[in-house]
């Protein structure tokens, strides 16, 4: 588990970030913990569609980059299932 080019201090830090803007940009209001959770599941997303798509990425920019439109994705699916009246 981990980060091309970032150590195990650096990808929390990330986590911490991309969480923090992802929860900024979709007007969430979470907890530290559910950040960094957010962000680190974001930098997998991220990094998955990246490859997919043939973007290529490296250090703490760039994996910074990615988790924040991973962690943001993330909360948009989970924001609109949540929204959706259950039966």
């Amino acid at each position: 588990m981990g980060m091309p080019g970032v150590g195990f201090f650096g990808m929390l830090l990330v986590g911490f970030l991309a969480g923090y803007v992802a929860e900024r940009t979709m007007n969430r209001d979470h907890g530290l913990f559910t950040n960094v959770l957010v962000g680190i599941a974001g930098s997998f997303v991220g990094g998955t569609l990246a490859g997919l798509l043939g973007i290529q990425y490296q250090g703490f920019l760039g994996n910074l980059v990615v988790a924040i439109a991973g962690a943001i994705l993330i909360l948009w699916i989970f924001g609109r299932s949540q929204a959706r009246p259950r039966r």
